[in-house]
C-alpha cells in the first residue's frame, strides 16, 4: 500500500530525487545484450557516420572525455573503440513507466521531471516506515528498482528539490568515487554538503555561465560563500547575485505538486542530409506531431503551447511558438498550429534545415476544457472537435494493441521511413531540458 503524507508542517521536508544510471546507455543493453550488451564503450545517440548527438555513454567511454550533447563524430574521435547506437526510445518510455511504478509504491507523490528522474515526496511518512532512516528506505526503493526493472538508480535526498537532485549525483556510483548509489543530506547540513561541490552542480548555470564564473574566480561553492558580498554584486549584480549566494547555501523549493512539476514534451530529428523543401519538412513535421501527441496522450495531458524549434544548416536555432485558447490533444490540432509556425519561420529565413523539433507546454489533464468544451457560447479559435477526439482515442485503442505504427496518417505513409538518425524524446521538468540525459 502507498503511504499517505501526513499534513503536519512542523515536520522536515523529506525530498527524494530517483535518477537512472546511465539510463539510455543501460535500456540499449537490455534491448540488445548480444551487441550492445557486451560492448563496455557504449555511446547511445546514432550510428557512426550519422550526424546526431550522444544522448548518454557508458562510464568507461565518459572516461574518453565523451560526453552528452557532443556530436557522434567527435565522441568517436575521443573514443574510436566505442560503439555506437541510436537511443531504443519505445524501450525507454517503457522502463521509464516501469520504474516509476516502482516508486510510487514508496511514496505518496512521485514526479517525474524527466524520462530518467523522478522526485519523490516523503515528508510526513515516518511513521509508516517505523521511523526507519531515510538511507535506508532509499536503499530499499533501489533495491525494488533493480530487481524489478533491471535499470540502476541513484538516489539522493534532502529538505529541498536542490539539495536532492546534487546528492543524487553525489550518490552515482562511478567507478572509483565509492558512492553507493544513495546520498541523504541532513537536515542542517545543507551548506556543509553545498561547500563539496563545484558550482557546475547548481542546476541554471550551464557552460557558458561556468566560464564567466571561473573569469571572475569562482569555481567552487566556497569561491562564492567565503568571497565578499559586496565585490560578488559588483561582478554579478544584485539580482544574479542573490540567486547565486542562495542556491550555493543549498536554499531550494520543497514542494512537490504532481503534475505542476512537469513542464513539457518534446520530440526532435536530427536530419542525416539538411532538407530544404518546405513539403519535405512538413512530411518530417507531422511524423514528430504524431509522435509527441501519442505522448502526450499516454499521460492523459493536454497542452495549450505548441513550439516549432528548426536548426539551419548553419547552426543557427531559431523558435516559434503559439499558445491555444484551450489545451489539445489530437495530432490535427498540434500539426495544423505547428504547420503554421514552420511557416512562419521559413518565411523569414530559408537556408537548408539539419534539426527539426516540436515541443508541448502547459501541459494540464484537460479537465477545464471538456468543460468548456460543453457550453455552447464558448467558440474558441483554435478548438478540437468531438470527432477529433474520437478519433484519437479510437487510435489509441488499435495502437494499444498492434502497436504504435499501426495507424499512422495517410500521408506519412505515402512517404518513406524518417531520413532522420536521431529521435530524442524529452519529458521537461525541472531544468529545461531536458531534458538532461545521463
Amino acid at each position: 500500500m502507498t503511504p499517505s503524507a501526513s499534513t503536519t508542517d512542523s515536520r522536515e521536508p523529506r525530498i527524494l530525487l530517483a535518477d537512472a544510471d546511465a539510463f539510455f546507455v543501460a535500456v540499449a543493453r537490455l534491448v540488445d545484450p548480444e551487441g550492445a550488451g557486451k560492448a563496455s564503450l557504449l555511446i547511445v545517440g546514432g550510428r557512426p557516420g550519422s550526424r546526431g548527438v550522444v544522448c548518454s555513454a557508458s562510464y568507461e567511454a565518459r572516461a574518453f572525455g565523451v560526453r552528452s550533447g557532443m556530436a557522434i563524430s567527435q565522441a568517436l574521435r575521443l573514443c574510436p573503440q566505442a560503439m555506437a547506437v541510436p537511443v531504443p526510445r519505445h524501450a525507454c518510455g517503457d522502463k521509464s513507466r516501469a520504474i516509476r511504478d516502482v516508486l510510487t509504491r514508496f511514496a505518496p507523490v512521485v514526479v517525474a521531471a524527466s524520462v530518467d528522474e523522478f522526485y519523490l515526496e516523503l515528508t510526513g511518512t515516518e511513521a509508516m516506515y517505523h521511523d526507519e532512516p531515510l538511507a535506508v528506505t532509499a536503499q530499499r526503493m533501489r533495491a525494488a528498482v533493480i530487481a524489478e526493472t533491471g535499470c540502476s538508480i541513484s538516489i539522493g535526498g534532502g529538505t529541498s528539490t536542490l539539495i536532492a537532485k546534487i546528492a543524487a549525483g553525489a550518490a552515482k556510483p562511478i567507478p572509483g568515487s565509492g558512492a553507493t548509489g544513495v546520498h541523504i543530506v541532513p537536515a542542517g547540513g545543507e551548506e556543509a554538503f553545498m561547500r563539496t561541490q563545484p558550482l557546475s552542480e547548481i542546476p541554471g548555470i550551464g557552460p557558458r555561465a561556468q566560464d564567466r564564473l571561473r573569469s571572475l574566480g569562482l569555481v567552487s561553492v566556497p569561491d562564492v560563500l567565503d568571497a565578499d558580498p559586496a565585490t560578488i554584486r559588483r561582478y554579478l549584480g544584485e539580482k544574479l547575485a542573490a540567486w547565486l549566494t542562495r542556491k550555493a547555501r543549498g536554499n531550494g523549493s520543497s514542494a512537490l505538486h504532481g503534475r505542476e512539476q512537469q513542464k513539457g514534451m518534446s520530440r526532435e530529428d536530427t536530419f542525416d542530409h539538411d532538407i530544404s523543401i518546405d513539403a519535405e519538412l512538413e512530411v518530417e513535421l507531422q511524423r514528430l506531431a504524431v509522435r509527441v501527441v501519442a505522448d502526450l496522450r499516454g499521460e492523459g495531458l493536454r497542452a495549450k503551447t505548441i513550439t516549432v524549434k528548426l536548426r539551419d544548416t548553419d547552426f543557427t536555432t531559431r523558435n516559434a511558438s503559439r499558445t491555444l485558447e484551450t489545451p489539445v490533444s489530437t495530432e490535427r490540432a498540434v500539426f495544423t498550429t505547428a504547420r503554421q509556425l514552420l511557416r512562419k519561420l521559413r518565411t523569414h529565413r530559408r537556408l537548408p534545415v539539419r534539426l527539426l523539433g516540436v515541443q508541448l507546454t502547459q501541459l494540464d489533464d484537460g479537465d477545464l476544457a471538456e468543460q468548456l468544451s460543453l457550453l455552447p457560447d464558448v467558440t474558441p479559435v483554435e478548438q478540437e472537435t468531438p470527432r477529433d477526439r474520437a478519433l484519437a482515442a479510437a487510435v489509441d485503442r488499435v495502437r494499444a494493441r498492434f502497436g504504435a505504427g499501426a495507424v499512422q496518417p495517410a500521408s506519412l505513409i505515402a512517404h518513406a521511413a524518417p531520413t532522420s538518425i536521431e529521435d530524442r524524446t524529452e519529458t521537461d521538468g525541472q531544468r529545461p531540458a531536458r531534458r538532461r540525459t545521463r
